[in-house]
Formats: C-alpha cells, structure tokens, sequence
C-alpha cells in the first residue's frame, strides 16, 4: 500500500470514529429523555484509486415498532380510563356514602325523623315547621344533583371541544412534520423522528391509532376501525361545543353535537365507532351515556318520591291529577315529564311559609281551607310510613323490584360508589399493562454501559488511526529528508 493510501485509509477512520463519537454523546446525553430513540452509525467499507478505508453510509434510530404500536393503543386505554375515573369520582361524590352528612339518603332520613317527631306532637306548630324544612332540604338536595350532572356533562362537552381542537392542531403539524423529514439526513432526521413520535404519542391518548409506514419514512395515521387521520394531507375533526347542558338534551335527540371527519359524521361508540376509545371516546361516554343514566336514576327517585305522596289515599284533602307535597315546578308529576324532574322537584307552596303558605297543612291535608284537630297526627304518621313503603317503581330507569324510597336512595348511592371500584379495578389492569410495555420499551433505549464500551472503542480506533498518520508523517519526512 502507498503512503498516501495509508494516510486516506487513516484519514477515513479518523472520520469514522468522530461521528461516532457524536452518536454516543447524544445517547448517553439523552438516555432519559422520553421518546428519545437510541442511535448507531452505519458503516461500509469504501475503494477510493484502489485504497480502501471506510465511510459513514448513514444513521440508524433503533426503534420496535411492533412493541411501539401495542403500546399506543394501551396508552388510548389508558387515557380512557383515567379520563372516566375522573368523572365517576365526583359522581360518586355527588350521590354521597350512606349515612354521610349532607347525602340525599341521610337528608331523606331527617325528613322522616321531623315526620314522625311531628305526628307525635302534631300541636306543636315548630315540629310541622321543621318538617317543612326537611322537605324542601330533600328537595333541594335533588335539585342540587341534578345541577352538578349537568355541570359535569358541560365540563365533558367543554374537554371534548379541547381536545378535538389540540388533535387537529397535531394532526396539521404531523403533516408537516412528514414534509420535513423527507429531505433530512443524520442527526437532524433522528431529531425529527423523535419529535414526530411524541406527537403520535400524545396523539393516541386522544383516539387509538394505527400509524403506516410512507415513501421517505413519511406516514399515515388511521383509527383501529379504519377512520383516516392523516393519509398525505390532515383530516379536519369538526365539533361544535354546547355552553348549556340540560337534562333532556342528548346526542340521540340531536341537541348535542358529535364529530365529523372533513365533514363527515362519525361515531364514537365504545362498541364500533371509528373514533371510539381514548380520551375521546370517554368524554362522550360520560357526556352521552353514563351522566345521563346517573339523571334517569335521579329523576326516577324523584318522581318516586313524588308519586308517594300525591296520592288521593294519603292525603284526602287532594283531588285526582293533584299535585301532592313535592311537585314539579308547582303542578303535578305526570311520567311523560320525568327527565329533569329532580332538577325541577319542589316543596307545594301549600305548605311553604316563604311561598304564602302555612305549615299546618302538613297535618291537616295540602287542600284544607281551614285547620283541623290539632292533635291529629295521622296525615304525618302517613307520609312517614309512604317513605318506607315497599312497592315498584313506575319509572322505566328502575329495576322494577319492590323497594321503599331509603332503598332506592340507597341504591342510586351504592351504584355510584359501584361504578367508581369497578373503574378503579380497570384503571390498575390497564395501568399494569402499559408499564409492562413501557418497561420493554425502554429496555430497547439506550445502554450507557454499552455505550461506553463503544466509546472505548471508538478512542482505540481513534489512536489506531492517529498513530498511522504519524507513522506517515515520520515517513514523509525520512523521504524529504533522503
């Protein structure tokens, strides 16, 4: 070999070994960063006039799709399930524990004691006072529920609006983010990949994905069930956000708005939808679905709860289609108008001093014109045992099972306080999952141990080298100086 082809070959490795330098520096500098993808230099050996050496053919970025794929989709699980969690918690709170002070259940218990402390002193005129605060507490704690249904399905309605806003702002990026990284080499085309996957990343907390490989290392983006997200150019999610949520308006009834891909409706169904899953998804689960049943349970309390004491049995003073002692909005409760009622459920103004009313009608019968035997309890001593009687509820939202008002209180308590174990429970299966993935994920990231060694390596390519071009020089000037 010639001097000035050992000199090339060195040349070359010197190179070589620097690059690779670079590469190490940046793996063990970025060993904890998240998203960050390992790198190595790809080598070949090169024949330049006959002299050999070697050349920097490119950079890989290690990365196991496969195992990056299934952990997207656990993150869409993920993220759902935290994301119901967060709504079924203050669902929970909202219904209260047995017994807890402030819970509808031991509101209603008052309301039953104060019935029975008045029929046993039905003369006494602060006893039937009491009574009537009770019942407007009990009203108002169902009032007050609804309210905070209401407020929890503007707040889904509101996230949502968020979110489809933040995923057409990446899904917009994303396509530009393709265009870049088309053209780009080395270092700054694994910068650019990592950065394109922490958008995929935050993505598929959004809706599940299913990202396809394009010419140029571009790709596509589709949900599970086959909705494009990205396919060259973005797709547009569109969503229009209601400020005001009340009881009776729903997706189904096309009062509330859904999604649409440019243009296009879309379903979010857990079961099938194209968009179904993710956060997503559970924002309208909670927004459509599962607050919505939480106020059917409620109004059917409510209507329940009413419908015990309008009866012409209970109180003779009432007429048929009377309203009874907790009314909607004044009149009576009739079944066709039981959505919203518990929001809508008050006290007769009859019986409420504040509405021009007297209490003694809770003794002596809502419709009395004048006041009866003051020691006549029997009306009180009634409404008590109307709470505690066991009979089927008429509403459709209820299991058509005999239960006394406390028992169907309780019910709508221990359902919530149901929901929110059976979340949890979800919640550590999928959380389990996910940091198992990502556990094997990240045994794939970068080894510093292992970088060292190259580093090692490296240095004694490095002075390999070095020492072949100062074997050269000497040569050199052994000839300049013959």
């Amino acid at each position: 070999m010639s001097i000035s082809g050992a000199l090339s070959n060195a040349l070359s490795g010197l190179t070589a070994a620097s690059r690779g330098a670079q590469v190490v520096s940046s793996n063990v500098s970025n060993a904890t960063n998240e998203g960050y993808m390992p790198r190595s230099l790809e080598l070949a050996s090169r024949v330049i006039g006959g002299h050999g050496g070697v050349t920097v053919t490119g950079m890989t970025r290690h990365v196991d799709l496969a195992l990056q794929s299934d952990r997207r989709l656990v993150d869409a699980d993920n993220a759902n399930a935290q994301t119901r969690s967060s709504f079924l918690e203050p669902v929970s709170d909202i219904a209260g524990l047995p017994g807890a002070p402030g819970a509808l259940g031991t509101i209603l218990a008052e309301f039953d004691a104060a019935l029975v402390s008045a029929a046993s002193q039905p003369n006494v005129t602060t006893r039937l006072d009491i009574a009537v605060s009770r019942a407007k507490e009990v009203a108002q704690a169902l009032n007050t529920m609804s309210g905070d249904f209401q407020q929890l399905r503007e707040k889904a309605d509101r996230t949502i609006d968020t979110q489809v806003m933040r995923l057409n702002t990446l899904l917009e990026d994303l396509e530009g983010m393709n265009a870049r990284i088309s053209p780009a080499t080395g270092h700054e085309k694994a910068a650019l990949l990592d950065q394109r996957d922490r958008m995929l990343d935050e993505i598929s907390q959004i809706v599940p994905i299913r990202v396809a490989s394009r010419a140029n290392d571009a790709v596509a983006l589709y949900t599970p069930k086959g909705a494009i997200l990205l396919e060259g150019q973005a797709a547009e999610i569109g969503f229009a956000p209601t400020p005001t949520i009340m009881p009776h308006m729903t997706a189904a009834a096309g009062l509330l708005s859904g999604l649409t891909i440019n243009g296009n409706p879309v379903s979010v169904d857990p079961a099938g939808g194209s968009l179904g899953g993710g956060s997503l998804g559970a924002l309208f689960d909670m927004r459509d679905r599962t607050l919505v049943r939480a106020q059917a349970g409620l109004d059917a309390v409510a209507r329940d709860l009413a419908e015990r004491f309008q009866v012409t049995s209970l109180d003779p003073t009432l007429s048929s289609g009377d309203a009874g002692l907790f009314t909607d909005a004044g009149a009576s409760v009739v079944p066709v108008n039981e959505t919203g009622l518990a929001g809508r459920l008050s006290v007769h103004a009859a019986v409420d001093p504040d509405s021009g009313g007297a209490t003694w009608r809770m003794r002596d019968g809502l419709a009395a014109v004048t006041q009866g035997s003051t020691g006549d309890g029997r009306l009180l001593t009634a409404m008590s045992a109307a709470l505690g009687a066991t009979q089927k509820p008429e509403s459709p939202a209820l299991p058509a099972v005999g239960r006394s008002l406390h028992g169907l209180v309780a019910d709508l308590q221990s359902n919530a306080a149901s929901d929110l174990n059976e979340q949890h429970r979800r919640n550590a299966f999928v959380t389990a999952q996910r940091d198992a993935l990502l556990t094997l994920e990240r045994e794939g990231g970068v080894d510093t141990d292992a970088e060292m060694q190259n580093l090692m390596r490296l240095e004694q390519s490095y002075a390999a080298n070095a020492r072949v071009i100062e074997t050269v020089g000497k040569l050199i000037d052994t000839l300049m100086r013959i």
